[in-house]
């Protein structure tokens, strides 16, 4: 993504993504959870998709930083045991959880386009927009936010493993706190404050999206296979929307 200054919200001139990046090399994700909270104020929002490795970051917020709002963008085709996991987090922990759905119901896309994720490039491009694109822009226009976190990490995916700590997606910052966390410092951290896990991560899933394109992993499999088809394993949220009116 590109690396370009931003401008606050009063045009005065910002760190640019590669700045904000050096500065974060240094802290742990606490601490830059804690530091950006304190140089962005309410223009800091956080993602979650209640996926595998979800409670983390959600933990890490709730004890560092827990006036950020966290958006949930339901497409309406989570596993229902996500839906049941999001729910006993949510009561649980008191997060300010902030859910957008799709325009369109899951019901109404499917009469009118049919099951987008069985047409290609072009269906799931479609798809991603429809369901994943359009409504996080809107949640980042509804809370007023463009300094985003997300729980993105280097060992997850070959997509992921060149990503800086801070990057521009069009006007919109995008910091990722657990960046540099390996597989191991992930399970110390859930060990350590006895997380609660997903429930799909005992019967074998090893990453998590929607039903349709989430698949258990073949002897062997990466986490990448298992993602729509193993044709791409990003849903569209960290890459470039190609809309030129979003803000990502």
């Amino acid at each position: 993504m590109k690396t370009q200054s931003v401008m606050s919200l009063n045009g005065s001139k910002e760190r640019t993504a590669s700045e904000l990046s050096q500065e974060l090399e240094g802290f742990t994700a606490a601490q830059r959870i804690k530091y950006l909270a304190e140089v962005y104020g309410q223009r800091l929002v956080a993602s979650t998709s209640f996926g595998l490795q979800a409670a983390a970051m959600l933990h890490l917020i709730r004890e560092n930083a827990p006036q950020i709002p966290i958006i949930f963008v339901d497409t309406g085709y989570c596993f229902p045991e996500t839906y049941a996991f999001a729910q006993k987090l949510i009561d649980d922990w008191g997060l300010d959880i902030r859910v957008f759905n799709p325009t369109l119901s899951s019901a109404r896309q499917e009469a009118l386009y049919g099951k987008l994720w069985e047409q290609g490039d072009e269906g799931l491009k479609k798809y991603s927009l429809m369901n994943k694109v359009e409504p996080m822009n809107r949640a980042l226009a509804e809370i007023g936010g463009d300094v985003w976190l997300s729980g993105l990490r280097r060992s997850q995916s070959t997509t992921r493993a060149s990503r800086e700590f801070a990057e521009q997606q069009r006007t919109t910052m995008k910091v990722y706190p657990i960046l540099d966390w390996a597989d191991a410092q992930l399970a110390s951290y859930y060990y350590e404050h006895q997380l609660p896990k997903h429930p799909l991560e005992s019967k074998g899933y090893v990453t998590m999206g929607d039903w349709h394109s989430t698949r258990l992993p073949h002897l062997g499999e990466s986490a990448e296979s298992t993602r729509f088809g193993g044709n791409k394993y990003e849903c569209g949220l960290h890459e470039e929307s190609g809309q030129n009116d979003f803000q990502i």
